[in-house]
């Protein structure tokens, strides 16, 4: 087996068991990688036998990876659209564009956060992942809204979320900050109706061993505190902004 078919076999043994789980956009995601891959192997085999064991192999994942997008375009178009993602306690992987990178795209132009705990450095370091995610990844971004709760007897706060302001200004997205004492609930709206509903927030990474250890730059190599991850699509998402 070459290293384009090894990397395929695991490629899509990790989408049948995402499909399997009822996590069907990251399900999608492997499929489609793991396709490309498993095609370019067939491509590049000079065994006329091996070639049509791969095509059959291709035929039969694509073949599920189409009527598993049909079946989630179809349940996004009723509005019950629902997966759950079970973040475990000590796990790593979970960056915020493994997370989210997925449902992120060209039609978003607006993205709504809500967090009550936007409120020390580390905290409001998260939200700046969070928008360096964003600019980088929705080229039509032009406002986030961030509904969080006020830490009156702190600066970092204010400081912190005013220079995340100014710098996104020169992204041409503007920032809106809305403070709320009886927020509760912590979910991303997306205007592209993808809703993602993080039990602990954007805050649940476990602080790194030091600065110069490995997890402190790289969220994906950051151990995490166990959460749970619902998401949704709503067909007519409307975000609002004063």
């Amino acid at each position: 087996m070459t290293d384009v078919e090894s990397a395929a076999v695991s490629i899509i043994t990790r989408a049948v068991k995402l499909d399997s789980g009822k996590r069907y956009t990251e399900a999608l995601v492997c499929y489609q990688e793991g396709l490309e891959l498993l095609m370019k192997a067939m491509k590049g085999s000079n065994c006329a036998l091996k070639k049509a064991k791969l095509r059959e192999k291709v035929e039969g994942f694509m073949d599920r990876a189409e009527k598993l997008k049909n079946y989630v375009e179809q349940e996004k178009e009723k509005g019950s659209y629902h997966e759950q993602i079970v973040i475990e306690n000590d796990s790593t992987g979970h960056s915020y564009q493994n997370l989210i990178g997925r449902f992120l795209d060209e039609e978003i132009s607006q993205v709504s956060v809500e967090d009550p705990y936007i409120r020390s450095f580390h905290q409001c370091e998260n939200f700046v992942k969070l928008c360096e995610l964003l600019v980088k990844t929705c080229p039509n971004l032009r406002k986030v809204r961030l509904i969080t709760s006020s830490d009156r007897g702190a600066k970092d706060q204010a400081s912190s979320l005013d220079m995340t302001k100014t710098s996104l200004k020169k992204y041409n997205v503007d920032l809106e900050v809305d403070f709320s004492d009886t927020l509760h609930d912590r979910q991303i709206r997306l205007s592209n109706g993808w809703v993602i509903k993080i039990g602990r927030g954007l805050d649940y990474f476990k602080p790194p061993d030091g600065r110069c250890a490995l997890g402190y730059f790289d969220m994906d190599l950051r151990p995490c505190k166990e959460t749970v991850v619902d998401v949704f699509h709503v067909k007519d998402v409307k975000l609002s902004y004063g």
